[in-house]
């Protein structure tokens, strides 16, 4: 999708749950717990938040739809930011909007998806899982 001259593509679902999820991994800064499930046709996340998470209220409450953008800056103009912009992962670069009530994750990286998920996973170049 193309709009205001920002080309989005669908990168991932990211759920709040409050089940314990195997293969999860913290993010102190967060407080909160993510579990990757590449098996489908699109990757989630599944999120568990700490009470205090310092986190929105909607990131912890509503799913949310991250898109991959060619330009960040020009994806979030006039929007209001509710996280970010920051760089969690080396060379990802993330804000979060709120849109009408339902937070919208935005991305952009020259990383592949592989060098993503396996950054995130392994906590190799990856702050916010340090």
């Amino acid at each position: 999708m193309r709009r205001e001259g920002v080309t989005y593509t669908l990168h991932h679902i990211g759920i709040p749950t409050t089940q314990t999820l195997p293969g999860e991994r913290y993010a102190a800064k967060a407080g909160m717990y993510t579990t990757d499930d590449l098996s489908g046709p699109v990757p989630i996340q599944w999120h568990r938040f700490e009470a205090n998470s310092p986190l929105h209220p909607l990131m912890r409450a509503q799913p949310h739809v991250c898109f991959k953008v060619n330009d960040l800056a020009a994806a979030i103009a006039g929007h209001t930011v509710i996280l970010g912009p920051y760089e969690p992962i080396d060379d990802y670069h993330v804000a979060v909007i709120d849109n009408a009530g339902v937070p919208v994750e935005l991305i952009e990286t020259t990383l592949t998806d592989a060098e993503i998920w396996g950054r995130a996973r392994s906590g190799q170049h990856a702050s916010l899982y340090r």
